[in-house]
């Protein structure tokens, strides 16, 4: 093995995000991509494929973020790889954990953007909340995070990083050594039962308009070789973007989740202004046609539930005969709205929402209402937005005037 005496510039990948010291970061890459760049840095195309393979495996089945640990790799490599490429995590800005075990962390990327995330634990399932963009596009006027305005995408590696993180902070790779045959401390090479087994991407920004990272991100999260988390544990949630519904669907195939919140054009069009380009009967049909979609598997619809604006008896018979209509495979997820300062809503009262899921209980359609989780930290349905972009009154009622000037 020929190891080059000098570090060569290697080009960083359109979808990798530079680094301050030049370093390129493979969390996220294709195999074949970490290949490809090896052989970019001098090693010859055989030995770049094995040493890819053996970084893939360190990286997802043992959670290894450095390479001096890599121990079937040859000494003299491990300073090689490590001058050249990192295996970066997120930066950890803050960590807070609610009172009901509910815990959010912001992180920052290496270019000093920041995004949240939260796990949620339950009795038999731990859900991970992840993002896909820094900030949001489509100023869903319920939602915390649509008063912020879009910095950027997220690449698939700090998509993936965030898992990584989250099974960092949870203790969930396994222990022991592989490299030596010993069969007592081959027993040791083990994992002490996932706390994480489910994904639902449903942080900080719109999944489909971050389609391509996305969808890479979420082959590793799948793939047997790397995290082997089931697609039937991963829900994406859209707030409707149509013509990317069936791509997500046929080249992702992950549960979907639609933020509906409303039966009507007027009250859709307001909540959630997409609905101007994508309206309930398109968005509807599109749900129809979802690739995979079944009783076993089916489309779940979010709908917050705002006091006097889209909570009437009226509004929960109309739900129940559009998703008859178009014969929707479907439950309601009921969300009570999560208040934070400078919301132009309140949540409608619990003997309101009790109602309104037992119309739709009634036509024999699933409306569980979901218990509100990490409220104390804001970390609950539509209230995250990065610290580094809390916003005063005064503010948002600004942003809230230009929107409407430049919807006419």
């Amino acid at each position: 093995m020929q190891i080059p005496g000098h570090i060569d510039p290697v080009p960083v990948p359109r979808e990798v995000t530079p680094r301050a010291d030049g370093r390129i970061d493979i969390l996220g890459l294709p195999k074949s991509r970490i290949a490809s760049l090896l052989a970019d840095a001098g090693l010859d195309t055989r030995l770049a494929k094995l040493r890819a393979k053996q970084l893939w495996h360190w990286m997802y089945h043992r959670g290894a973020a450095d390479f001096a640990g890599m121990t079937d790799i040859a000494k003299p490599m491990r300073p090689w790889l490590a001058e050249r490429f990192v295996i970066a995590r997120p930066e950890i800005v803050e960590a807070q954990q609610s009172r009901d075990g509910t815990r959010k962390w912001l992180l920052r990327t290496a270019d000093a953007h920041d995004y949240e995330m939260v796990f949620i634990p339950d009795a038999d399932r731990g859900t991970l909340c992840i993002s896909s963009q820094v900030g949001c596009t489509l100023n869903c006027r319920f939602c915390h995070t649509g008063t912020m305005r879009l910095v950027r995408n997220l690449t698939p590696g700090e998509i993936v990083g965030q898992v990584m993180l989250a099974r960092d902070s949870l203790g969930e790779w396994p222990r022991g050594r592989m490299d030596v045959p010993d069969e007592e401390t081959e027993s040791e090479y083990r994992a002490d039962g996932r706390l994480l087994t489910n994904i639902v991407l449903m942080g900080m920004g719109e999944p489909l308009y971050n389609f391509d990272n996305v969808r890479d991100a979420m082959a590793i999260v799948m793939d047997a070789e790397g995290l082997a988390l089931s697609k039937r544990r991963i829900t994406l949630s859209t707030s409707g973007v149509v013509p990317m519904m069936a791509r997500c669907g046929e080249e992702i195939g992950v549960n979907l989740a639609v933020s509906l919140h409303a039966v009507t054009k007027e009250v859709r069009d307001e909540i959630v202004p997409l609905n101007r380009k994508y309206g309930i009967e398109e968005l509807l049909q599109a749900c129809a046609d979802y690739p995979g979609a079944s009783n076993a598997r089916r489309i779940t619809f979010e709908y917050v539930m705002l006091k006097g604006r889209n909570d009437s008896d009226d509004d929960a018979r109309e739900l129940v005969r559009l998703i008859c209509k178009y014969a929707l495979a479907a439950k309601v997820n009921l969300i009570p709205f999560n208040p934070w300062d400078g919301a132009p809503y309140q949540c409608s009262d619990p003997q309101r929402i009790r109602s309104f899921s037992n119309i739709i209980f009634e036509a024999g359609i699933s409306a569980p209402v979901r218990t509100p989780r990490g409220r104390d930290i804001d970390a609950a349905c539509g209230q995250l937005k990065t610290s580094a972009h809390k916003q005063s009154r005064a503010e948002l009622d600004r942003l809230a005037e230009e929107k409407q000037l430049a919807l006419g």
